[in-house]
């Protein structure tokens, strides 16, 4: 007897497209199953889609506009932040000026430091800082009144802080004119930039957020020296354009990428913005208001976490490991690059003096090495 045997016939099967089951359940998600439903949600996308590409082509605009002009960076420099990291400040800035090749300086002109004392005036610090960039053939932007460059952020004198606003408002104009006085017959004095970041009341320590305190500085510069722009800078990633007064010559922004999220994810946190959104707000705000827009302060130095500080540490002393997360070699290159990207064609770094401290004190020279690198590749 043969045994019969029978073959199965098999069928082969196309593999499940997977993306395009993935993609499916993802606009169901997205896309309600009612009617009005669906039309409410495309009409939002189709919003969003069309900002998106129109802000997108504004900061292309901008870009090709400008990209003719000269390419400038310069750099905030601090004596007391240097003298924090035990550095030498005349030698770091001698430094800043023959190894980086920086010639643009934004300086600070602290009303605590130069009048300690009410009628006192000490300006030796700030005289030296004018004539090294003078004698380097460079300009300076002057930070002036109470809110300038680096925490606290206000830099009030205590026999001032005490007394009513009203009162110490008036000794504080005095105090810019004395300033104005001083330094406006020199020819490297370029700009002043006013009150930095004025409106950003979350940070730093300050007394008071007056709109008209504002105004009313900027109207006493403005008559103290007409011959030099002013400048009003505004933090980074607002959606908006400066419209309300005072309409200075200028605006300025800073730009920080890599902070640590002390709320929420208890993380160091990268906003997610492209360089071109920076492009939009410049291009945006030429058109509104006709005014410049560039870059008073790129995120170049390290942010430390608060638990990191609670231990003990700071930007002196803490593990290169730990500095390095939020602003290591690599990241810092980028970051340049970053600024450059956003069609800007000015634009101030911030924390050199933490490089050169890597690079003197800690055996660090890596941060120091690449921006030298990188700034020469702008020339």
């Amino acid at each position: 007897m043969t045994q019969k045997t029978t073959k199965r016939k098999t069928t082969s099967r196309a593999p499940s497209n997977d993306m395009g089951v993935k993609l499916r359940n993802f606009l169901l998600i997205l896309v309600p199953k009612s009617k009005w439903g669906r039309i409410f949600a495309v009409s939002l996308y189709g919003t969003i889609i069309a900002v998106l590409l129109f802000s997108f082509t504004l900061s292309q605009w901008y870009r090709v506009s400008h990209s003719s002009e000269p390419l400038t960076i310069g750099a905030t420099f601090v004596p007391g932040y240097a003298r924090y990291f035990e550095l030498d400040p005349k030698e770091t800035m001698q430094a800043m000026i023959d190894d980086l090749g920086i010639k643009r300086f934004r300086l600070v002109s602290y009303w605590k430091d130069y009048e300690k004392e009410p009628d006192q005036y000490d300006f030796t610090d700030l005289d030296w800082q004018f004539d090294m960039v003078e004698a380097a053939g460079g300009e300076v932007s002057l930070a002036m009144g109470l809110r300038q460059p680096r925490w606290p952020e206000c830099h009030g004198p205590e026999w001032a802080m005490q007394k009513p606003v009203a009162e110490w408002t008036e000794d504080l104009k005095e105090f810019m004119g004395v300033v104005v006085d001083r330094y406006k017959n020199r020819a490297v004095l370029t700009e002043y930039q006013l009150e930095n970041e004025f409106f950003l009341s979350v940070f730093g320590e300050c007394p008071d957020f007056s709109r008209d305190r504002l105004i009313d500085e900027y109207n006493y510069l403005e008559n103290a020296d007409s011959s030099r722009p002013i400048i009003i800078s505004r933090s980074n990633n607002a959606v908006g354009f400066p419209l309300g007064d005072p309409r200075p010559d200028k605006f300025a922004l800073t730009v920080y990428k890599r902070v640590w999220d002390k709320t929420l994810t208890k993380r160091y946190f990268e906003y997610p913005f492209p360089a071109w959104f920076y492009g939009f707000l410049a291009g945006g705000g030429e058109i509104l208001t006709g005014k410049e827009l560039f870059v008073h302060e790129l995120q170049t130095e390290a942010w430390l976490p608060d638990a990191i500080r609670d231990q003990g540490f700071d930007m002196t002393n803490a593990s290169i490991e730990e500095l390095y997360k939020s602003m290591d070699p690599e990241r810092l290159a980028s970051r340049i690059q970053y600024a450059v990207d956003t069609g800007m064609r000015t634009i101030d770094v911030w924390g050199v003096e933490w490089w050169y401290q890597m690079k003197e004190k800690r055996n660090a020279p890596e941060l120091w090495d690449t921006a030298k690198r990188e700034l020469q590749s702008y020339r």
